[in-house]
């Protein structure tokens, strides 16, 4: 059954390759972003395009919506803690603005990127959804502050909802991929140095209690998130705020992905020691259980190498646009 959707945010990274996999299964989309951090060619062909605030939506939201994925957020985790003020306006200020625009124009389903953010330091790993939610930072908090309010919502005025709480997205959807600036993931990163648009990768921390010292982390192909955002549409049940992590259940360390990408690139990718930074918790790994069992979730391409090859692929394709 053809739907029709507004996703929020949907010339970002994330945004515009859900928005690829909605039209592929057949529904209309709208997307409604600012530019603000997303591009306009990064809007699938396809999408109706309206440029404007998420904080606006009750100008463009009607009726004729069956729901909304929401990921229009601002998401830098050091600008957060430099410019706490901001993300509480965009991310939480947005939210309120949405809610009350869906709950006038009677849209009554909702889907939201979340973060694994939320949990800051967890105490214990593989980290499911009962684990204490402590953020370290305003981005993370902000981010908890909409869960909380989307419960809200859902109980008091019918909203079935579910927000996905990523761990690290990565890989790219053809022409769809990451292009943040300023960038702060590690597979771009690593990338940008086998381009030779950066001197060297700087790896944080050698020391941690893990296999080579480095820190490990869950990595999620972006497709196989995108998928889950499908399935959390049907799974969406009235007066319900279901909330699943989204991880492939297995950790990289940072010199298994800089070693990884030697490969996939054919290119040294010089590496820098660094001290620790404040916070980073030696290993971050995701339990996807909750996902697989409501949502009959499963991520299909947890293969590091598959994941950098892509991400390899889009780089390449920036650069050769971007020298034309």
């Amino acid at each position: 059954m053809s739907n029709r959707y507004l996703v929020t945010g949907g010339a970002g990274y994330v945004g515009s390759v859900v928005t690829a996999h909605l039209l592929a299964a057949g529904h209309r989309v709208t997307v409604l972003d600012d530019l603000s951090t997303g591009f306009r060619e990064g809007v699938p062909a396809g999408a109706e395009f309206i440029e404007g605030r998420v904080q606006d939506a009750a100008r463009w939201l009607d009726g004729s919506y069956d729901g909304v994925l929401h990921f229009a957020a601002s998401s830098q985790v050091g600008e957060s803690v430099t410019d706490p003020a901001k993300y509480w306006r965009n991310n939480v200020g947005g939210a309120i603005e949405l809610l009350a625009a869906m709950r006038d124009a009677g849209v009554r389903t909702l889907v939201f990127s979340s973060t694994a953010a939320v949990y800051g330091e967890p105490a214990t790993t593989p980290i499911t959804e009962d684990a204490a939610t402590a953020p370290t930072n305003p981005y993370g908090a902000t981010k908890l502050a909409v869960d909380h309010m989307i419960t809200s919502e859902a109980a008091a005025h019918g909203l079935a909802a579910v927000s996905l709480r990523y761990f690290n997205v990565a890989g790219a959807h053809g022409a769809y991929g990451e292009r943040h600036d300023p960038e702060s993931h590690l597979i771009p990163l690593v990338l940008r140095t086998a381009q030779g648009r950066r001197d060297s990768i700087s790896v944080f921390g050698t020391d941690y209690p893990t296999p080579d010292g480095t820190c490990v982390r869950d990595y999620i192909h972006v497709d196989d998130l995108a998928e889950a955002h499908l399935l959390a549409l049907t799974a969406a049940k009235p007066s319900g705020h279901l909330i699943c992590n989204l991880g492939n259940g297995n950790g990289f360390s940072v010199r298994e992905v800089v070693e990884t990408a030697r490969k996939v690139t054919g290119h040294e990718i010089p590496e820098t020691e660094a001290p620790r930074r404040a916070g980073d918790p030696a290993v971050l790994v995701a339990s996807a259980d909750r996902a697989r069992e409501v949502l009959g979730w499963q991520p299909t391409r947890t293969d590091l190498a598959g994941i950098i090859e892509d991400a390899w692929t889009f780089a390449r394709r920036q650069e050769s646009e971007s020298t034309q």
